[in-house]
């Protein structure tokens, strides 16, 4: 089911009846409520892999509580790691099978050896790298001890399943949302008010700047060798744009949903591309991934304890690791290949904790030199978001090349350019807003602080009449990050 559907306008407004005046306060008909809503949401994608959303779930439920109450650290042990290897397993068989079976028959074939390995018909199933991910971070907390297991199956099926997050994050932590999940809550307008108006962004976001700007995306991907240099350069910038508005998009239409039940959800997204440097394009991009990565992989592997080797070291394999989650492709890793390389300055130099704070707080406009940062760190998001939205690495690799060519110069020109002013104006005044909105939590959160009612309301109408007359309702697209 997606957001962006007719389908979720209708399931949303169902659930939330039935949670508010019908569970009313009753905390514990209100989960199971949640429980069987995100189960039945999940079902609309393909009812078949809701089983094994529950063997997930069952699993490391049951061994939270054997790590609880193992009498050894050994008993401790082998239940933390039968959990790891199970689920990294089903992982591994769903999401890389057949790109390890390809890569290995390439491999042995330039020695001369002929292998057809047999290859997975198989499904990935959506948002498994999410709910693996909410689930090894439960066990890995309770295996160091820094939260007990919780005993109530239904509670942690929800924090697991949870609909808003389910199938595209953000990635939870159990230290997080599992205690509003045990706690009683009471319907707060205040709150479900600011859930709509961040669902709202989030709509604009996916329907108006992140669908006009594929179908462009698109079009000079999918023909990149009869275009120009600056065509090419254009359609890297429309994928930018693309993949922010359709995946903060998402992540606004998540957080303001669970907003919407009286749950605060982690936040995503931090105006990414207002970045000065690659260490605070990464603070704020995917925040809930690459915080995970940081507590459960850069840390225990030493972090930045060590000498510049062990920085350096670490630095690669986190960027290498996050490229691999994306997908099981070499784009992927090629990309975060890259991203590790652009950081590397700043972590050898120890300035990647430089530009903590959000750019020009308290101010109208950046400095020279913020703008300055901000243009070279956006050229190189763009340079290595080639590499994310390429098939493979043969076109990534000629799609740079064309870039790199005497036509840069030229004036961009593909097939359907038509409207594509018109895209490259919302993009301008999105970005606008959002720089507007910057030390918000979200782009229009401000409209809230506005005294005026009747000018609050037309704020939101003409965002309405903006997703109605500009968005892209052709057909409904799958989000991005869907396919992780």
């Amino acid at each position: 089911m997606l957001f962006n559907s007719i389908n979720f306008a209708i399931f949303l407004p169902i659930v939330f009846v039935f949670y508010w005046f019908v569970a009313k306060r009753d905390m514990k008909l209100q989960n199971a409520l949640l429980l069987v809503s995100s189960y039945l949401f999940y079902a609309c994608w393909d009812w078949r892999f809701m089983f094994l959303l529950l063997f997930s779930t069952l699993l490391d439920y049951v061994t939270g509580l054997k790590m609880q109450d193992s009498e050894t650290q050994n008993q401790k042990k082998i239940w933390f790691w039968l959990s790891i290897i199970i689920n990294l397993g089903f992982l591994g068989v769903f999401k890389y099978y057949n790109f390890f079976a390809e890569s290995f028959a390439e491999s042995v074939s330039r020695f001369g050896w002929q292998v057809s390995p047999v290859m997975l018909k198989i499904i990935l199933p959506v948002g498994i790298s999410f709910y693996t991910f909410h689930g090894l971070s439960y066990v890995i907390d309770i295996y160091k001890s820094r939260i007990k297991a919780e005993r109530n199956f239904v509670d942690y099926a929800v924090f697991v399943s949870f609909f808003p997050l389910l199938v595209a994050g953000p990635i939870e932590r159990a230290t997080h949302l599992l205690p509003q999940i045990k706690k009683p809550r009471t319907f707060d307008y205040a709150k479900a008010a600011d859930g709509m108006r961040q669902i709202l962004w989030g709509l604009f976001k996916k329907i108006v700047i992140a669908d006009n700007c594929a179908q462009y995306a698109n079009q000079i991907f999918d023909n990149y060798e009869d275009m120009s240099g600056s065509t090419l350069v254009l359609g890297a910038v429309f994928f930018a744009f693309q993949i922010y508005g359709d995946f903060s998009g998402y992540s606004d239409i998540a957080l303001g949903t669970a907003r919407l039940f009286g749950i605060e959800l982690l936040r995503n997204f931090a105006f990414p591309y207002f970045s000065r440097d690659i260490a605070e394009f990464w603070r704020r991009w995917h925040i809930s991934l690459s915080s995970w990565f940081k507590d459960y992989l850069y840390i225990p592997l030493g972090g930045s304890a060590g000498g510049n080797w062990m920085r350096i070291r670490n630095t690669f394999i986190i960027f290498i690791v996050s490229g691999f989650w994306h997908g099981a492709n070499w784009t992927f890793i090629a990309w975060g290949f890259l991203n590790a390389l652009f950081i590397l300055p700043s972590v050898i130099m120890k300035t990647n904790r430089n530009n903590l704070e959000i750019v020009a707080r308290g101010r109208l406009f950046p400095t020279i030199k913020e703008l300055f940062q901000m243009i070279i760190t956006f050229g190189l998001t763009v340079f290595a978001w080639i590499f994310f939205r390429s098939e493979n690495m043969e076109q990534a690799l000629r799609y740079i090349s064309g870039i790199f060519s005497p036509s840069v110069l030229s004036v961009p020109k593909f097939e359907i350019m038509e409207n594509v002013l018109s895209v490259i104006v919302l993009i301008c005044i999105f970005m606008f807003v959002e720089w507007l909105g910057r030390e918000d939590q979200y782009a229009v959160e401000g409209i809230r602080k506005i005294n005026s009612k009747p000018f609050r309301w037309a704020i939101y109408l003409v965002i309405l009449l903006t997703i109605y007359f500009y968005g892209n309702f052709g057909e409904t697209v799958e989000f991005i990050y869907f396919q992780f």
